[in-house]
């Protein structure tokens, strides 16, 4: 759920850049714009978050997490909450919450390094640096790869009765002499997102996207400020959409998107390169089915589905 799609200036429509992830019982943030914890009011309410990711220091990426620590602490949260980010992250935060106040859940400020990969209940988190004014990070997120198909058919014939000997081959058993790999087809990959942070295009960030579901990818230009796009280490939508197209993503989300380009500009340049390019509002979705169940969907936000 997009929380935030602007650039660094926020405009009436789009807010600082902010990125909830959200995966069965888990609900991740990645970066927090000021202004962030009204966004989430204003669209799923303020959720009890997992865990924090932060892609670098720029004002325009982290400036609403104090205020966002300091509500959880009003409110009374006393489930621990890690914030990841780039070296210097314990040293930022801690100015900042000295300004705004401790809180008193336990808040682990963790400190990442490029190659790490962070294990969670059935899929991984990896940074991987990319190239920016100062350290910065993007992130993959994959789960892990999942069993084959089941045969029932094959199963009967091999001999086993629907029912409770079907849940424990498919949970990777053997029942009465009959193997998993007998009626299971080959494992299915997860899926995977991939989320750029702010970057030029970059060998890292083409190589953390091969085959991703999404690649949610910053676009702040237009071709025609292209050396501008260099000279502040940001991407073109048009540079985003050959990267794309090179890592064969199935759906690329242009966000990060300045106010000096009207947002068809954007789209319309990158689809000329990468058919299935969308540009999210703030507030809207994206659902990602598993691969046989069909490809990932862009869900507009309805004002009549806020969470109280």
């Amino acid at each position: 759920m997009f929380a935030g799609t602007a650039a660094s200036v926020p405009s009436a429509r789009r807010g600082l850049p902010a990125l909830l992830v959200r995966r069965g019982g888990d609900r991740i943030l990645f970066d927090c714009g000021e202004g962030t914890q009204r966004q989430l009011m204003q669209s799923v309410g303020l959720t009890e978050l997992t865990e924090i990711f932060i892609t670098h220091f720029h004002a325009d990426h982290w400036l609403g997490l104090p205020g966002l620590l300091k509500t959880f602490d009003l409110r009374g949260r006393d489930r621990p909450l890690a914030v990841h980010g780039p070296r210097g992250l314990r040293e930022l935060l801690g100015l900042a919450l000295r300004a705004a106040g401790r809180v008193s859940f336990e808040l682990d400020l963790i400190e990442l390094e490029a190659g790490q990969v962070l294990a969670r209940d059935g899929y991984r988190i990896a940074p991987f640096p990319v190239r920016h004014r100062g350290p910065a990070f993007g992130y993959a997120l994959f789960e892990d790869r999942r069993p084959g198909a089941f045969d029932p058919q094959v199963a009967v014939q091999l001999g086993l009765t629907p029912g409770p000997e079907f849940g424990r081959l498919q949970r990777g058993e053997a029942v009465k002499g009959v193997a998993p790999d007998q009626v299971l087809g080959p494992s299915r990959p997860g899926r995977k997102i991939v989320i750029s942070g702010d970057t030029v295009p970059c060998e890292a960030l083409a190589l953390a996207a091969h085959g991703a579901d999404v690649l949610i990818h910053e676009a702040t230009f237009a071709e025609e400020d292209r050396e501008r796009a260099v000279e502040t280490g940001h991407s073109t939508a048009v540079q985003a959409a050959t990267l794309a197209l090179g890592a064969e993503v199935v759906v690329l989300a242009l966000t990060h998107l300045s106010t000096r380009h009207p947002a068809a500009v954007l789209r319309d340049e990158a689809r000329a390169i990468f058919r299935a390019t969308v540009l999210p509002r703030d507030f809207d979705a994206i659902e990602i089915p598993f691969a046989e169940r069909g490809g990932p969907e862009l869900v507009r936000f309805e004002p009549s589905a806020t969470a109280a």
